[in-house]
């Protein structure tokens, strides 16, 4: 995807024939947590044959909505970038119907957090950056969302190893909060960090994240509102 100018009517058009196959869609929806995955595992998910698969494979990259890397005798796919993850989530929020109660105890994980690409999401990835943005440490620059020095040492000092590259996010609308969270290189590390620092882990199945207690307590000192 080309942030360099808007869509015309023909790239629009083309983008919508592309999520129009339920087979896709559901190999993109797979691939949204950031992991790359092979083309027979993708088919399995998706429910047809490695054959259709890869026809179906090759127009997303062709497309612009995956990429695709050799290792060793296999070809492993993933989104191309976080932007097509954020598109994906941001086209729930187009849906006419108003939002209905989560029914089961996997959807009231997946909205409480979850990885959008490989940045938090859900209510706990949208209270960590109001509470960036809130304290001044996250600021807006040329490049998108930067962290500013005391964020980053405040961060730093409740156990959580940074990069010291200077990286840039961007703001990334929720799916389920209908609210910003924090996309982007830097939100990839810094959720990274937590993972790392046992502040989150990832369950077996989906893109749910658990916070431990340890993880909820140091966003608690934070600032971060924590239901």
């Amino acid at each position: 995807m080309d942030d360099a100018a808007p869509l015309n009517r023909y790239q629009l058009a083309e983008l919508g024939s592309l999520l129009a196959e339920p087979a896709r869609t559901a190999m993109l929806l797979a691939l949204v947590d950031g992991t790359a995955r092979p083309a027979g595992e993708l088919a399995q998910l998706a429910g047809i044959t490695p054959a259709t698969a890869s026809a179906h494979l090759r127009r997303l990259v062709d497309g612009g909505l995956l990429a695709a890397c050799a290792q060793g005798r296999h070809r492993y796919y993933r989104l191309a970038d976080d932007r097509v993850a954020a598109m994906l989530e941001s086209l729930s929020l187009a849906r006419a119907a108003a939002p209905r109660a989560l029914p089961t105890k996997a959807d009231a994980q997946l909205r409480r957090a979850r990885s959008c690409y490989r940045h938090l999401a859900g209510a706990l990835g949208v209270a960590f950056c109001t509470t960036l943005l809130q304290r001044d440490w996250l600021q807006t620059g040329s490049r998108g969302l930067f962290l500013r020095p005391d964020g980053a040492a405040a961060l730093s000092a409740s156990g959580l190893e940074l990069a010291e590259t200077p990286l840039y996010g961007r703001s990334c609308l929720d799916w389920t909060e209908r609210r910003m969270h924090l996309g982007g290189p830097l939100g990839v590390m810094l959720t990274a960090a937590m993972l790392q620092a046992g502040w989150l882990r990832r369950l077996p199945r989906g893109r749910a994240l658990q916070p431990s207690a340890g993880g909820l307590r140091q966003l608690g000192l934070l600032g971060v509102p924590i239901d």
